[in-house]
């Protein structure tokens, strides 16, 4: 492959522009390599035609990142520095933390997270099980999003597992068909996400920052920057733990080794600290007056009209005010929650990466016209902003996020920008009514001439409208005297019913009730018009209308058949009936539906 020194730059250079992902930083000899090898799969000779392949298809970003980030990882992988993390490292970390202190832990460049388990059941098997799900955060980083979708879901092979002692897998891998899962009650101690070592501001507060294998594809000068970036991290004193090939012999400055054979190395102290609780004119303020100070502070921020949160810089849910709780449904239990484990995190917008951002580049980002949809389908517009904090030395604290409520000045906006539309169409629409008025009135002056010969017309059709008129009346006179012999046929019909001594039901093909007599009325006590149209099967009556399927089917079908049931009548007395069940041919011969005789025996 031929990389041109400046046409290879300026690929890195764009791949930190366009992308966001600064690899100008790794050694160029395995950057050369990697990049190499992709272009190589692609058939592509320079860096200047690489570039132009990336700049047309975005989607090889992807595919060059996770050819350049070589994810090699395994479970105890230099299983003799595992053990002396285990024997001797951890009991220098126990020592300096009271009983009940939280130990913090960050894995950096966890990969698809076999080292952060890892790291997991070294310390479980220290503290115990139960101690390290109340003292224990790891936290586990890495750039490349796929290996930390692996890595959360914390799913392994037996393969996977073969360097992990038996007796460890049975205590803590949940066997979950052909994978292995890590107990998910451990498993709420380990927090992954995606961390840039290059860009992103560290995690702090560390008691163990274990980075293996990692800082060796960085040039020197990237490498103290992150290894400045780690002695911040890491509490005073505190333990870095490398990979068999990275060193530290010219940073003796920021750490000592304990044990350089398996690389561990342990914090250099700062000789002189900040006393960040002196006031502004160097003199200690009472505590009572600080009290009051700190009390106030919190009233005026919980008692603030616009929602807030604060998030530390380890991610973790610090505050909330009034408005915020109420709006989120967050309570007390939350502070002190991963932020990326809440829902707040993502819901009604993402805010993860944006944060990340707003460390990255220093200043606030606003999130404009976010809408919130409730259960009952309001919505809610939200204007989001997320403010990072600084202390003095530059370092991240934290970041602040508000949420200011604009759903009525949208709504105003909303309806001022319809009213100046509506407004313009009303001129438009009443210059064309006038036009329509000047056309129109030529037009009434034609259709005058017209209806002095539709008159005429008129005259004509009226004489013939007489004529039907009397037909009509004649056909009336007719229609009336049927209705009268159908209104007779019909009394006369509910009549014969009425006097039948039997219940008489009828129903049609689908079984759905068309007539129930009165005599049907006294024994199940439901009125005809109750239960017309309803599914016979469907009756909650003392007639066991399953009993009567077969003889409708049958009935449905030209064949006529009785049986004999059990039922209960109105009055909850048992009766035995005898049900004949006949078919309902229609004028045109074709089966209409059954009549169903019941008799009480």
């Amino acid at each position: 492959m031929n990389h041109d020194d400046d046409d290879f730059e300026n690929l890195l250079q764009y791949l930190c522009d366009d992308r966001g992902f600064d690899f100008t930083g790794y050694k160029r000899p395995s950057l050369r390599r990697r990049i190499g090898k992709r272009m190589g799969e692609l058939g592509i000779e320079t860096s200047a035609e690489y570039l132009d392949f990336l700049q047309v298809h975005p989607d090889e970003f992807a595919r060059l990142f996770d050819t350049i980030l070589i994810n090699v990882t395994a479970f105890y992988r230099d299983a003799a520095a595992w053990e002396h993390l285990a024997t001797h490292a951890l009991p220098l970390i126990l020592e300096g933390k009271r009983e009940r202190q939280t130990i913090r832990v960050w894995t950096a460049g966890c990969a698809s997270g076999e080292e952060a388990y890892t790291t997991a059941i070294v310390l479980a098997e220290a503290l115990g099980p139960d101690v390290f799900m109340k003292r224990v955060k790891v936290y586990a980083t890495d750039a490349d999003d796929d290996a930390l979708e692996t890595a959360r879901h914390g799913a392994y092979s037996a393969k996977d597992l073969s360097p992990v002692p038996s007796e460890l897998v049975s205590k803590y891998f949940e066997e979950a068909g052909s994978r292995f899962v890590f107990r998910k009650d451990l498993r709420r101690s380990v927090i992954f996400g995606r961390h840039d070592l290059v860009q992103d501001a560290p995690i702090s507060r560390l008691d163990l920052l274990i980075c293996r294998n990692t800082l060796m594809y960085f040039n020197a000068q990237l490498q103290r920057r992150i290894l400045r970036n780690f002695h911040f991290a890491l509490n005073d004193p505190g333990l870095l733990m490398l990979g068999k090939a990275e060193t530290l012999l010219t940073h003796k400055e920021l750490f000592t080794p304990v044990d350089l054979r398996h690389r561990v190395f342990t914090k250099v102290g700062r000789t002189a600290g900040r006393d960040r609780s002196v006031g502004p004119a160097g003199r200690e303020p009472s505590i009572g007056g600080v009290a009051r100070h700190v009390l106030l502070r919190d009233a005026a921020i919980d008692t603030a009209p616009v929602a807030q949160v604060l998030v530390d810089a380890d991610g973790e849910l610090l505050a909330a005010n009034a408005r915020a709780r109420s709006m989120f449904n967050l309570s007390t239990t939350d502070l002190g929650r991963d932020f990326h484990d809440l829902e707040l995190s993502y819901r009604p917008v993402e805010l993860r990466s944006r944060i990340d951002a707003a460390y990255r580049e220093r200043r606030p980002a606003v999130v404009a016209n976010v809408d919130r949809v409730y259960g009952d389908g309001e919505v809610q517009t939200l204007d989001v902003t997320i403010a990072p904090v600084f202390d003095n030395d530059e370092g991240a604290l934290g970041v602040v996020i508000s949420f200011a409520d604009i759903t009525r000045y949208r709504k105003l906006r909303s309806d001022l920008e319809r009213s100046n539309q509506e407004l313009e169409t009303a001129y438009e629409e009443l210059q064309s009514t006038n036009e329509e008025l000047e056309t129109t009135n030529e037009e009434l002056q034609s259709t005058v001439e017209e209806l002095e010969t539709t008159n005429e017309e008129l005259e004509t059709t009226n004489e013939e409208l007489q004529s039907t008129n009397a037909e009509v009346q004649a056909t009336n006179e007719m229609m009336k005297d049927r209705s009268i012999d159908l209104n007779q046929l019909l009394a006369f019909s509910r009549s014969v019913l009425a006097t039948l001594p039997v219940g008489v039901i009828v129903v049609d093909r689908n079984r759905h009730v068309r007539l129930w007599n009165e005599r049907s009325e006294e024994m199940w006590g439901v009125r005809g018009d109750e239960v017309e149209g309803v599914e016979l099967s469907s009756l909650d009556v003392g007639l066991p209308t399953a009993d009567l399927e077969a003889p409708i089917t049958r009935g449905l079908d030209g064949r006529p058949q009785s049986v004999r049931v059990e039922a209960t009548n109105r009055r909850g007395r048992k009766i035995t009936c005898e049900v004949r069940c006949g078919p309902l041919a229609g004028p045109d011969g074709t089966i209409q539906g059954v009549v169903v005789l019941v008799e009480e025996r």
